[in-house]
């Protein structure tokens, strides 16, 4: 990412150091992923689409720790890897809005909140800042090359209610919760770095 970019990370600090914890990012763009995972201060295990797997992307994948999720349903095993790697007291990367989008955090996936309750691990709210500004001009679908990357990460928080309970009603109060606190952050993100995306 150093090379290609000009990533400046800013609290990376507030990541606890050992243990489980979940890494909430915006998704605006493709490069939002890998350049979290290029300069977050520990390994980062991503849910992906399974339709990214293919070609020598997919054992490149896999081989980093990547976890392949199908989105048409409930993939079960991609819940069951998921829980593992917070089990093993490792790093799970989530995109809560399931997609690339806005990178708002506005319509938040229940997914975020299950993982979140279910493990007890604590999010940290990560925004990823500037890699929509401007196109590149040899690809264009892509930030200019050494261009600016804010990634910004925030204070560590626990989503559940601390009863845990792992109801319907626990979790969508928890989305809640969740959402509350990642829109919060983004907002301080922009306006500490001056960006708008």
């Amino acid at each position: 990412m150093n090379g290609l970019w000009r990533p400046r990370v800013l609290g990376a600090w507030r990541v606890p150091a050992a243990g489980p914890v979940i890494l909430a990012v915006n998704h605006s763009h493709a490069v939002d992923g890998p350049m979290l995972m290029g300069t977050a201060p520990r390994p980062v295990h991503f849910l992906i689409k399974k339709e990214a797997f293919v070609g020598p992307l997919d054992p490149f994948l896999l081989g980093i720790g990547q976890l392949k999720v199908d989105r048409s349903g409930t993939d079960r095993t991609a819940v069951t890897n998921a829980l593992g790697i917070l089990e093993r007291g490792d790093v799970l990367g989530i995109f809560p809005e399931g997609t690339r989008g806005e990178g708002d955090f506005a319509s938040l996936r229940a997914g975020l909140a299950y993982f979140a309750v279910r493990s007890g691990a604590p999010v940290v709210p990560v925004a990823v800042l500037g890699s929509t500004e401007r196109r590149g001009r040899l690809i264009s679908a892509m930030p200019p090359l050494r261009g600016r990357v804010d990634v910004v990460f925030g204070d560590a928080f626990q989503a559940g209610d601390g009863s845990g309970r792992r109801t319907r009603t626990a979790l969508d109060q928890a989305t809640v919760r969740i959402q509350q606190r990642l829109t919060t952050h983004l907002e301080n993100a922009r306006r500490l770095t001056g960006r708008t995306g």
